[in-house]
């Protein structure tokens, strides 16, 4: 009976192995006659059966994932999804032939990743100039998974996201970019274009020289950028900000002072943020009826209202020093002194106007 038991297994195993193959076959017959769609289902409904199949098959199988699902990237269908699943596919090609010293597809593999890399670049770059922003950021961050040595992919879907005022996925993607202390430095290479008479920026300096050396750009230079790290906590606290979450808007525009203590965007959006808390207390306060119980807190209410709003008067007062005729912060610090019948410094203020 334990004999039985054995070759009915084996049997069984035969029989998934060359069902495997056969609608692997079957896959790859559909994608050679462009049907991406009917592969990709294929592929899909075998993909449990691949985990125990030979190295072998684990090849042929991702390898023909990774074109399916690049083909119907490149048609642009659903291109940042299907460019990452593709990219994982042929990244699992290396890992196998690389685990069985095999190597029939890495060279294949590893030049189809390099070519969705740049594929997906240039389409992120596309979707911003058109005004895509959203899937311009989508696109960029699928490359900075893709790589993620390649930082600059991130800050991209970053400010992408911010544009597109996706404020959930710019605060992921900023978050992230403070996590592994992303300053943007190095160098940027320009040149000229001859034909628009544009200043134009390469990716490296063998291809700005290549593009000089065709004689289609002049006057090359290189710049280094200032740190991000400023514009990163900004973009953080205004973020948060417009998601009326004012307790993070407060803590990355105070971190952004550390950073730079003339941060214009910082104090003003800091006077912003304590007239919104100052606005919810006024909010309570109105909720409130008239038991004993409720005019106490009312009390303790308003008292706190003045001490928030109070608390915005040196981030003015420091705006007004980097910028003495700063109209906006003049007219705020005017409104909050009279606000707290500060009639002597309202009077100061308006006579020096």
């Amino acid at each position: 009976m334990k004999n039985l038991k054995i070759l009915i297994f084996l049997i069984l195993v035969n029989v998934s192995a060359f069902a495997q193959k056969e609608e692997l076959k079957e896959a790859q017959a559909n994608y050679s006659k462009g049907k991406l769609q009917e592969a990709a289902a294929i592929l899909k409904k075998i993909e449990y059966l691949i985990i125990n199949a030979p190295d072998e098959v684990k090849t042929d199988y991702f390898f023909t994932k990774g074109n399916v699902h690049k083909e119907l990237a490149t048609k642009n269908i659903d291109a940042a999804a299907n460019f990452t699943i593709a990219s994982s596919a042929f990244q699992d090609v290396l890992l196998y032939e690389n685990e069985s010293r095999n190597y029939k597809y890495a060279f294949k593999a590893s030049s189809a990743l390099k070519e969705m890399k740049s594929k997906l670049v240039d389409g992120a770059y596309k979707d911003y100039k058109e005004g895509k922003f959203k899937e311009s950021a989508d696109k960029s961050y699928e490359v900075y998974l893709f790589d993620k040595k390649d930082t600059l992919n991130l800050y991209n879907a970053a400010t992408s996201s911010l544009t597109a005022k996706d404020y959930n996925a710019s605060i992921k993607y900023f978050e992230e970019l403070k996590k592994i202390n992303y300053s943007g430095k190095g160098m940027i290479f320009y040149a000229t274009n001859k034909k628009t008479k544009e200043e134009e920026a390469f990716t490296s300096m063998s291809a700005r020289e290549l593009s000089v050396r065709e004689g289609l750009y002049e006057k090359p230079r290189n710049i280094f950028p200032p740190s991000k790290k400023e514009e990163i906590l900004t973009s953080l606290g205004y973020s948060y900000l417009e998601r009326n979450d004012f307790c993070n808007a407060e803590k990355y525009y105070e971190e952004g002072l550390q950073t730079n203590e003339k941060c214009m965007d910082c104090y003003i959006n800091l006077v912003y943020v304590k007239i919104q808390e100052k606005k919810q207390i006024v909010d309570q306060m109105a909720a409130l009826g008239n038991s004993t119980k409720e005019m106490q807190e009312y009390d303790i209410l308003d008292a706190k209202k003045d001490e928030v709003i109070k608390s915005a008067i040196p981030y003015l007062k420091k705006a007004l020093t980097i910028e003495p005729k700063n109209e906006s912060a003049m007219k705020s610090l005017l409104g909050i002194y009279r606000s707290l019948n500060m009639t002597n410094e309202y009077n100061s203020l308006k006579s020096s106007m």
